[in-house]
């Protein structure tokens, strides 16, 4: 089924997994990498944060990827429910956090309760948004990942085989 997504911008690649102390006053720094491609116009680095749908998780990404995710929504042929779903959770649920001089966020308290985070932080870069996690429960997810990957034969030749024979118009 199409996104409906089309780009807004130029948005930086979230990659590598990065982890980091959380201080004694909640503030964490995000990742170098991280906060150069979350620059927004004027030069002020800022991310929207929310729990994550799928995982006992922080998702984050630019403002700019919101801005395509309410373009999608907006598309006639998003479901209802889908769309009140999404506004509720994500919008509904998310803060905005500016990067301070230092490169550093203060994640709001009910956000690291949800993720179980106390002392140290992994961002787990994901394309075009990232992730938050407690970094022993990252590792559990991440061990998970790369058994279900190698019970599905599920490699990065295999999976542009597929996508290839998708655009192709196979199955």
């Amino acid at each position: 089924m199409p996104t409906g997504i089309e780009p807004v911008g130029t948005m930086g690649l979230f990659l590598s997994t990065y982890v980091n102390k959380v201080d004694k006053k909640g503030r964490v720094s995000v990742p170098a990498p991280f906060r150069s491609a979350l620059l927004g116009e004027g030069g002020q680095a800022e991310l929207v944060v929310f729990r994550s749908l799928q995982a006992q998780a922080l998702d984050a990404c630019p403002i700019a990827y919101l801005d395509q995710l309410s373009a999608a929504l907006d598309d006639p042929a998003t479901p209802d429910d889908y769309r009140d779903l999404i506004e509720t959770t994500v919008f509904g649920g998310s803060v905005r956090l500016t990067i301070d001089p230092e490169g550093r966020i203060i994640i709001p308290n009910e956000f690291l309760t949800f993720a179980g985070i106390s002392e140290s932080v992994s961002f787990v870069g994901r394309r075009k948004t990232f992730q938050i996690w407690e970094p022993a429960a990252f590792a559990g997810h991440e061990r998970s990942s790369r058994e279900q990957a190698r019970a599905n034969n599920i490699s990065l030749s295999t999976i542009l085989a597929k996508t290839s024979g998708l655009a192709k118009g196979g199955a």
